[in-house]
C-alpha cells in the first residue's frame, strides 16, 4: 500500500499522497452527493473547489502528522522530546504541501497529467525496476542473497554447481522477488494494455455542419483507474486508523475486530496486518497462504470486485459522466446520434455508460486480485495503477502529437 500512495517509510514521504487523494475523494463525494453545490460550468465554481481540495490536504496532513507521532509510529513522545516531535510534525506537514504544490502546478498545465498519477507511476515503477536488478544483499537464514530477482539469478546461476537447483530457487524463493514474480508482472502489464483497447463506438454527427461525422468512444475501462485509487484511498485509511488504535488499545475487543499487526520480518520495519478486517481486505501473501485460508482470499476477492465496482459506478455521477452528463455536453455542442431523436440520446447513452462503468471496474478488480494471486511484483493494484497512467500518457503525447502534425498540415 505504500507503494501506490507514494509513501516511503522513515522519510519526509511518509505520508505520500493520502491527505490529497483523501481530500480529492471527500470534496467529491460532497459535491457529488449535493451537500455542497458546485457548477462545474462556472469558472469561480471550479476554482472554489480547487481551493477548498487543497486547504482540506493540508489539514488532512496536519492531523496525520500529528496522529503518527503522538501514537508512538516513531518512538515514544517522552523519547524523543517535545522538540524532537515538533520537528517531525513539521516536516511531515511541509512534505505534504510541497505534494499539494506539484499536483498544482502539473494541473495548471506545467506538465502532462496530474500530480497524483506521477507520484503514484513513479513510485511503482521504481519499485519494479529496484525489485528486479537490486545490487543489496539480504540475509535470509541460507546465507546472503541478492534482493533483484534477475541479479540474484545469474548469482546462483554462477555460484551453484547444481544449474536445475539454482534455477528452481531463482523462480520460486520464497520472501524475496523471484524471477516468477517478475513474468507475473510482465504478463499482466500486457494483459492490462489489451483491455485498454475494448471499446464501443457511438457515431455522432454536427446538426449543424452537414456531413461532419464524428464518434464519442466509450472505453470498458470508462472511468479509468479511479476505482483503484479509491479503493486504495479507503484501505489506506483504514489501515493508518487500525495501526493507531491498535497500538495504544491492543487488547480491545472491537480494536481487534478492526485489525491485528505485527513487525514483518522481510519488510523493514513495517507493520503488516494478520487479523481483523484490516487483514482480509489485504491480498494474500501468496499461494501456500490462499490453500491455508481460502475464506480470507474468496473474501479479499469479493471485496475488490464490488468495491471497484461501486467505486466506478458513484464516480461517473460524481465526476460528471454520467449517461445524463454526456448527453447535455453532446447537445450543448449540438451534436446528434443518426437515427436517434435528441430525447433518446440519453436514453440510448444509458445503454452502454453505467454497464461499462461497472463491468469495467468488476474488471479492474479482477486483473488486480490476478495480479496479487500470481504474486506479480509491487502488487495488483499498484501495476493496474501504473499501467493506466503510463497508457493515459501515452493517448496524451498522440493526442498532442496529432494535433501538432494538423497544424503544420502534415
Amino acid at each position: 500500500m505504500r507503494v501506490i500512495l507514494a509513501s516511503n517509510r522513515g522519510t519526509v514521504m511518509e505520508l505520500g499522497i493520502t491527505p490529497i487523494v483523501t481530500s480529492g475523494l471527500v470534496m467529491q463525494l460532497l459535491a457529488g452527493s449535493k451537500i455542497i453545490e458546485v457548477d462545474n460550468s462556472v469558472r469561480e465554481d471550479r476554482a472554489l473547489l480547487n481551493g477548498a481540495q487543497k486547504l482540506l490536504g493540508i489539514l488532512i496532513a496536519v492531523g496525520e502528522a500529528v496522529a503518527y507521532v503522538l501514537s508512538g509510529m516513531y518512538g515514544s513522545v517522552g523519547q524523543l522530546g517535545v522538540g524532537n516531535a515538533i520537528l517531525i510534525i513539521i516536516q511531515l506537514c511541509f512534505a505534504g504541501i510541497i505534494v499539494i504544490c506539484l499536483d498544482e502546478l502539473l494541473q495548471k498545465g506545467y506538465g502532462l497529467g496530474s500530480g497524483i498519477s506521477l507520484f503514484i507511476a513513479t513510485n511503482i515503477c521504481e519499485n519494479i525496476i529496484w525489485k528486479a536488478f537490486s545490487p543489496t544483499t539480504i540475509n535470509s537464514g541460507r546465507g546472503a542473497e541478492f534482493e533483484g530477482a534477475v541479479i540474484a539469478m545469474f548469482h546462483l546461476l554462477i555460484t551453484r554447481t547444481d544449474k536445475v537447483r539454482a534455477l528452481r530457487e531463482a523462480f520460486y524463493r520464497q520472501n524475496l522477488p523471484n524471477v516468477t514474480n517478475l513474468l507475473a508482472t510482465v504478463l499482466i502489464f500486457l494483459i492490462v494494455i489489451y483491455f485498454q483497447g475494448f471499446r464501443v463506438v457511438l457515431p455522432v454527427r454536427s446538426k449543424n455542419a452537414r456531413g461532419q461525422q464524428g464518434s464519442y468512444p466509450i472505453k470498458l475501462f470508462y472511468t479509468s483507474n479511479m476505482p483503484i485509487i479509491l479503493q486504495s484511498a479507503l484501505v489506506s485509511n483504514l489501515y493508518f486508523i487500525s495501526q493507531l488504535l491498535y497500538r495504544k488499545y491492543s487488547g480491545n475487543f472491537f480494536v481487534n475486530l478492526l485489525g491485528k499487526w505485527k513487525e514483518s520480518e522481510y519488510s523493514g520495519g513495517q507493520f503488516i496486518p494478520v487479523g481483523g478486517l484490516a487483514y482480509y481486505v489485504t491480498a494474500p501473501a501468496s499461494l501456500a497462504d490462499m490453500a491455508a485460508n481460502p475464506f480470507h482470499a474468496l473474501f479479499y476477492l469479493v471485496f475488490m470486485l464490488s468495491a471497484c465496482a461501486l467505486f466506478s459506478k458513484t464516480w461517473i455521477e460524481v465526476s460528471g459522466s454520467s449517461a445524463r452528463d454526456v448527453a447535455k455536453q453532446l447537445k450543448e455542442q449540438q451534436m446528434v446520434m443518426p437515427g436517434h431523436r435528441d430525447s433518446n440520446l440519453q436514453k440510448e447513452l444509458n445503454r452502454y455508460i453505467p454497464t461499462a462503468a461497472a463491468f469495467g471496474g468488476m474488471c479492474i478488480g479482477a486483473l488486480t486480485v490476478l495480479a496479487d494471486f500470481m504474486g506479480a511484483i509491487g502488487s495488483g493494484t499498484g501495476i493496474l495503477l501504473a499501467v493506466t497512467i503510463i497508457y493515459q500518457y501515452f493517448e496524451t503525447f498522440e493526442k498532442e502529437r496529432a494535433s501538432e502534425l494538423g497544424f503544420f498540415g502534415l
